[in-house]
């Protein structure tokens, strides 16, 4: 049977007695753990700048501390904390931030974590770690746990709606389709919504790549260069602001190697989101299945309708 994070973590704590699982009074996904860990449990109450001083600390005398908080205080409140004493220097911290993004629902500005990614992968030595779904987020979690960097987790328990056939592998996407008309890149929970479009897409006649990046620090160059090279579409889908996300990094790592591609971004642009129920959340906010593929079969006509003749005739023939 498929294992939690809560039972993973366990697991993981069991075998390696370095790990202590730290909470600011968010227990939610770790409620069984105190019994089990003993003095290895540890909850300093809401107070997330102390918790990271004390992982720190615990980190410097060679414990794994993997600590858990609401993503938006974990990464906003404690900053100075995280850039500091875990950033500076490089401890093995895991840094686990729950409900990010959309996932914060009917939360309003104040709880929601849309720059979340930005911040934590502009620290140095900082990695990002942003699974799909609670399979990924097991998979994955030993790799995070054993590596002696310091880690930042978008965390999600969500069902997955893709088969992940890849091994995970840090700083390497997860390339579930390989079509060459349109790319679509994303990370987190938002595979799900772009899987849905993809779907759409596809029934539609589009030939689709869909690329899950993983880790978005470090970043699969590779899988990038590819999609701006091979497909006539980019389209980067995240629920984070669109500075310092993954559009941002796309763009990076395109001026880098002197590449450019067409590429659109579906992000929050200056804004937060309205809190809502998830689904009305995405339907208000134009982030479903649907509403992703039928931006990008705007932007097709779009470009059709610009082109000359004698392109436009190759452009129907590869459907971009």
């Amino acid at each position: 049977m498929k294992k939690t994070y809560e039972e993973k973590l366990k697991e993981l704590s069991e075998l390696d007695q370095r790990i202590v699982v730290m909470t600011s009074e968010n227990r939610a996904a770790i409620r069984s753990l105190p019994g089990v860990l003993g003095n290895r449990f540890i909850d300093v109450g809401i107070a997330e700048q102390t918790m990271i001083g004390a992982a720190a600390g615990l980190a410097l005398r060679g414990k794994t501390p993997v600590v858990h908080s609401l993503a938006t205080f974990l990464t906003l409140r404690a900053f100075e904390f995280i850039r500091t004493d875990i950033g500076i220097a490089n401890l093995p911290v895991k840094l686990v931030g729950g409900v990010p993004g959309f996932l914060s629902e009917a939360n309003g500005p104040t709880h929601q974590a849309l720059e979340d990614v930005s911040l934590m992968r502009g620290i140095p030595n900082m990695n990002v770690f942003c699974p799909a779904d609670q399979d990924e987020l097991v998979a994955g979690l030993p790799h995070i746990i054993r590596d002696r960097s310091p880690w930042y987790i978008r965390f999600t328990a969500m069902e997955p709606v893709v088969n992940h056939f890849d091994q995970f592998t840090i700083g390497k996407a997860e390339m579930l389709v390989e079509g060459m008309d349109v790319a679509l890149l994303t990370y987190g929970f938002m595979n799900r919504e772009s899987w849905y479009a993809k779907e759409i897409l596809e029934s539609r006649g589009f030939s689709v790549r869909f690329v899950n990046f993983r880790t978005l620090k470090p970043i699969d160059e590779m899988a990038i260069l590819s999609a701006a090279k091979e497909c006539s579409l980019v389209v980067t889908i995240e629920d984070h602001f669109l500075t310092g996300g993954l559009y941002s990094i796309i763009s990076e790592v395109l001026l880098k190697h002197e590449r450019t591609a067409k590429v659109i971004p579906l992000a929050l642009d200056g804004r937060w989101f309205k809190p809502a129920l998830l689904n009305d959340v995405l339907s208000y906010e134009g982030f479903t299945g649907g509403q992703i593929a039928s931006r990008v079969i705007s932007a097709f006509e779009e470009r059709k309708d610009s082109n000359s003749p004698e392109e436009l005739e190759v452009l129907v023939e590869g459907h971009g």
